[in-house]
C-alpha cells in the first residue's frame, strides 16, 4: 500500500508506515486522530480462496485475537484498543511498542545471560498467570512475540489463543502453531493447556540463552520428529537458570512443572549470590532504548552515527542531573521544581519517562518507569521528552505544571531552559 498515508479506518485510525509483515498479514504505524496518539494496527488478511464458511471462521478468529488480551490488564500482555472492518477485511488497533522483539536481538546480538534471560522469564511466567486465571490459553508463545520495551517485556499475538469459554476454530488436520516452540502433546493432536504455554515459555527460555530453540530442525517434519522422538539436550549456557529450563521442557505436562514451581526456581535462580555493586543494565534495554528514542532522534536532526556514538558514552553527560530520591506523593509539587528545567513524578506505578539531551552526540538520560511517588529532576538547557502515559506522570517544565492527559495518551515535547524563574 504505497499510499497507505491516504487510508483512514472508521474515520480515525490513519495508517501511517509499515512496520512489518507476517504470514498473516501486515502492522503498521498508525495515529488514532480522535484521540491524537500513536498505535499500531494489525491488518490481517483473507486468502483468496476462502469459502464463506471459512471467511466466517477467520472474522471469529480476529475477534477472539482482540478480546482474549482486552480481557486482561497487565503490563507484560499488549493493550488491544479496538477491531475495525473495513475493505473487507479486518484490522485490530492496539497499542504501539516501539522496542526490539527477543527474536531480533537473539539474531542481532546472540544469546542473552542467564540473568536477563531470567528477568524475561519472570515477566513472562506472570503475563501467563493473569492470562491462565481468566481461562485463556497463548498457544504461540516464542520469542517473536515477545518484545523487550525497556525493562518491560510484553507478549504480543494472541492470534491463536484458546478462551475455555469458546469454541475452537482449528479445523482437523491443520497445524496451528509454531514447532520449534510447541508442546509435544498439543504436536500431537492433543488440546493446548496452560502447561502447553509452559513448555513454550522454557522453549523460548532455551533460545534466549541458547541462541536456538532445542529441537529446531531443517524443516517442519523433521522438527515434529524430534520433537516426539528425542530427548531435550540440557542447555549449556542457562547457568542458575538450567533448573527452570529443564523443568518446564518435560515432555509429559503431569512432570513439568507448574507455575508456582516454575515462579519459585526462577526467584532462587535469580537470587543468586548478593553483593553491594549494582549489576549492569540488561543488553537487550539498550536496544530497547535505540528503538524508543529514534523518532526523537530523527526530529532533532540527529544522524544515526551521532546516535551510536551518544549511545556508546558512559555514563551521563557532565551537566546531568542525577535521579532524585523517592518521595511521598502528594498534591504539592516536589522540591527542585523552581530551580530545574523539568521534574516529573509518578502519579501511579505506570509512569514511565524517556528523557534525552539532543545535540552532536544524544545522550540518554532516563529509560525507566518510575515508583508511585517518587521524582525525577533535570536542569540541561535543552531536553526531549516522551511519555507514553501522561496520566501517570505529573510533569513541571521551568516551574510551571503542565496539564495531564487522558490514560494512555502520550505526550512528546522539547524543553528549553529559561533565565527567569530559576
Amino acid at each position: 500500500m504505497s499510499q497507505s498515508g491516504r487510508i483512514v479506518l472508521a474515520t480515525r485510525y490513519r495508517l501511517v508506515s509499515e512496520l512489518g509483515q507476517g504470514a498473516n498479514g501486515t502492522v503498521w504505524r498508525g495515529h488514532d486522530e480522535l484521540l491524537d496518539r500513536a498505535v499500531a494496527i494489525k491488518e490481517l488478511r483473507l486468502p483468496e480462496d476462502l469459502s464463506e464458511d471459512d471467511r466466517v471462521v477467520f472474522y471469529r478468529r480476529t475477534l477472539r485475537e482482540a478480546r482474549a488480551p482486552a480481557q486482561l490488564r497487565s503490563p507484560a500482555i499488549v493493550e488491544v484498543y479496538d477491531v475495525v472492518i473495513e475493505q473487507g477485511r479486518p484490522w485490530i488497533v492496539m497499542e504501539l511498542i516501539e522496542a526490539p522483539s527477543l527474536e531480533q536481538l537473539i539474531e542481532r546480538s546472540g544469546p542473552l545471560t542467564p540473568a536477563d534471560a531470567g528477568h524475561i522469564g519472570r515477566q513472562l511466567l506472570s503475563a501467563l498467570a493473569v492470562a491462565h486465571k481468566a481461562g485463556i490459553v497463548h498457544r504461540d508463545l516464542k520469542p517473536s512475540n515477545v518484545l523487550l520495551d525497556g525493562d518491560r517485556v510484553v507478549l504480543t499475538d494472541f492470534g491463536l489463543a484458546y478462551s475455555s469459554g469458546s469454541v475452537s476454530l482449528t479445523k482437523t488436520g491443520h497445524f496451528m502453531g509454531s514447532p520449534a516452540y510447541v508442546a509435544p502433546e498439543v504436536a500431537a493432536g492433543e488440546k493446548a493447556t496452560p502447561q502447553s504455554d509452559l513448555w513454550s515459555l522454557g522453549a523460548t527460555l532455551y533460545a534466549a540463552v541458547e541462541g536456538r530453540p532445542p529441537f529446531e530442525r531443517d524443516n517442519v517434519m523433521a522438527t515434529l520428529s524430534a520433537l516426539a522422538n528425542e530427548t531435550v539436550a540440557a542447555p549449556q549456557n542457562a547457568g542458575a537458570l538450567g533448573p527452570v529450563i529443564t523443568g518446564l521442557l518435560e515432555k509429559s505436562p503431569t512432570r513439568r512443572l507448574t507455575h508456582a514451581r516454575a515462579a519459585d526456581r526462577l526467584e532462587r535462580a535469580l537470587s543468586g549470590p548478593r553483593s553491594g555493586r549494582r549489576p549492569p543494565a540488561p543488553r537487550y534495554r539498550l536496544a530497547a532504548i535505540i528503538a524508543l528514542i529514534a523518532a526523537i532522534v530523527a526530529s532533532c536532526g540527529v544522524g544515526a552515527t551521532a546516535l551510536i556514538v551518544g549511545m556508546m558514552r558512559e555514563g551521563p553527560s557532565p551537566s546531568a542531573t542525577s535521579p532524585g530520591s523517592p518521595v511521598s506523593a502528594g498534591t504539592g509539587a516536589p522540591p527542585g521544581v523552581a530551580s530545574n528545567a523539568l521534574v516529573v513524578r509518578a502519579r501511579t506505578d505506570s509512569c514511565k519517562i524517556t528523557v534525552v539531551v539532543p545535540g552532536a552526540t544524544t545522550n540518554v538520560l532516563a529509560n525507566e518507569t518510575l515508583p508511585k511517588g517518587e521524582s525525577r529532576q533535570y536542569d540541561q538547557p535543552r531536553l526531549s521528552v516522551v511519555i507514553p502515559d501522561s496520566s501517570a506522570c505529573d510533569v513541571w517544565v521551568n516551574g510551571q505544571q503542565k496539564p495531564g492527559g487522558a490514560p494512555g495518551e502520550r505526550h512528546s515535547f522539547t524543553v528549553v531552559k529559561t533565565t527567569s524563574g530559576g
